[in-house]
């Protein structure tokens, strides 16, 4: 498996998860791109466990910090 194709899977498994338990929130570019940026720094440390690059990722969207917009 090429490290796009891991990339992508990884990508696809915590998205499917995310999506399906109504986890997602805001604007799906920005939580695609926050998703992908956690599988690609651990891809760069080497990780190519495709079960641990997304599982990783969906921990790391549940915990994200929430931006709160404050009403006047």
């Amino acid at each position: 498996m090429t490290d796009t194709e891991l990339r992508a899977e990884s990508f696809e498994i915590a998205w499917k998860y995310l999506d399906q338990s109504g986890l997602l929130t805001g604007e799906h570019k920005e939580a695609a791109r926050f998703i992908l940026n956690r599988i690609d720094r651990m891809m760069l440390r080497g990780e190519r466990r495709r079960l641990l690059l997304s599982n990783a990722a969906i921990d790391a969207y549940r915990m994200r910090p929430q931006l709160v917009t404050l009403s006047a």
